[in-house]
């Protein structure tokens, strides 16, 4: 019986460790960027940006991430390194989209392996 214990238990540790293993998802975030006539905008940069709302401010981990748009309008972010597994969320950022003499602004919530989207409009 005893030299059954042994590889009984080695097995069920083996099983109970590969279910409790999970390769988190993506979390992204995708910024559409258009202006007043509803056109897609193509080279616009696009900047994600961390405020703080604390008073009195608080030293927080800056997020600060700039991309451009491309042939769709779109400029993608990349956030698997903020998140980890089992956190609440993500975070809430502040969009400043801007070509030429042409801005926009926005708030993007980012949820947590998610492609999270939003649509900045930009005028002059």
């Amino acid at each position: 019986m005893k030299h059954y214990l042994l590889p009984l238990t080695f097995i069920i540790i083996t099983i109970a460790g590969m279910t409790s293993c999970r390769k988190k998802a993506d979390t992204l975030a995708n910024i559409y960027v258009r202006d007043e006539s509803n056109a897609v905008v193509e080279g616009a940069m696009v900047v994600l940006y961390g405020t703080n709302t604390q008073n009195p401010p608080v030293q927080l981990v800056a997020v600060y991430d700039t991309a451009f748009t491309n042939a769709a309008g779109m400029a993608s972010f990349n956030y698997n390194d903020i998140y980890q597994l089992g956190q609440a969320g993500v975070a809430v950022l502040d969009i400043k989209a801007q070509l030429l003499n042409k801005i926009g602004q926005g708030i993007i919530k980012i949820e947590p392996e998610q492609v999270n989207e939003e649509t900045v409009f930009i005028q002059p």
